[in-house]
């Protein structure tokens, strides 16, 4: 099963079929197109999605989080939170931690 879509471009915005989650591509792999999924379904352009579905789960997906794959070669913001944990090529992806910043002593 691929992604629908053919290419990904930082600033595509994602929707998920299973949850409320929605995400916009921050970096994304030149080489390879990575499916992305949330909850088990497979993620398509929110452009396209219909209106999300209610749910009372607690949210897994945090809005204002950047999600990372493995390779961390494609990230994603969370810009609605969501019930559903995104997934890479089958693989969880994982949170990315906050920078350091030095401090302006």
């Amino acid at each position: 099963m691929n992604s629908p879509a053919v290419t990904l471009h930082p600033g595509d915005q994602l929707a998920s079929t299973s949850c409320s989650t929605r995400v916009i591509v921050v970096r994304a792999p030149a080489t390879s197109l990575p499916v992305i999924t949330c909850g088990g379904s497979p993620m398509i352009s929110a452009s396209t999605a219909p209106s999300a579905p209610a749910t009372t789960d607690e949210p897994i997906t945090l809005i204002g989080k950047r999600y990372v794959n493995e390779a961390d070669t494609l990230e994603l913001l969370c810009i609605v939170s969501g019930a559903g944990a995104l997934e890479c090529d089958g693989v969880p992806m994982t949170r990315k931690a906050a920078k350091v910043l030095p401090a302006s002593d």
